[in-house]
């Protein structure tokens, strides 16, 4: 879902996306070290947040991330980014909704703008399948046998049409 959203970024003239991912190496005795991570956050015009669901909520490194940007809540650095956010988990419902409003809530807290998604859900396209607005969800059949989820072919474009509003509104707010 990540690389739809850049996709959906980078399809908007002047606006360009660089793809973060947390990776286990950042994460030191259960918080997030990463100052350079942090730093290319803070050069953003706009932040789409995504994370797993995982027991109805976002995954722990996420969290951990989360922990260790609070330093920009107290200097008020991302305070009016553009932000947004997506999730994917393994059931229809995976409580998701609880990972959007997580996201949404951290970045109200930091001062960012919010965008929702917009498209109505079109089951002929599999568009916003799941009908959410508050972000985008992804959904996978639960799959014990090790192999890799396999993304939804409308969660793909609902991200990728995600990613360009996201983009479309930084270019209007932060390039006039």
């Amino acid at each position: 879902m990540a690389e739809g959203v850049a996709e959906g970024v980078s399809a908007v003239d002047g606006i360009q996306a660089n793809l973060l991912k947390i990776h286990g190496e950042q994460i030191v005795n259960g918080r997030f070290k990463d100052e350079e991570f942090l730093a290319r956050l803070d050069a953003a015009d706009g932040i789409i947040f995504g994370s797993p669901t995982y027991m109805g909520g976002v995954a722990a490194q996420f969290k951990a991330f989360v922990d260790a940007a609070s330093g920009r809540w107290f200097q008020r650095t991302w305070n009016n980014k553009i932000a947004g956010g997506f999730t994917h988990s393994g059931g229809l419902s995976g409580d998701k909704q609880g990972t959007l409003l997580y996201l949404a809530i951290n970045a109200a807290q930091h001062g960012m703008i919010w965008v929702g998604a917009s498209e109505m859900p079109d089951q002929t396209t599999g568009v916003n399948r799941l009908g959410s607005y508050l972000g985008v969800m992804g959904q996978a059949e639960l799959d014990f046998s090790g192999k890799p989820a396999e993304l939804v072919a409308g969660d793909r474009l609902s991200a990728v049409l995600f990613g360009r509003r996201v983009a479309e509104i930084v270019r209007r707010m932060a390039h006039g």
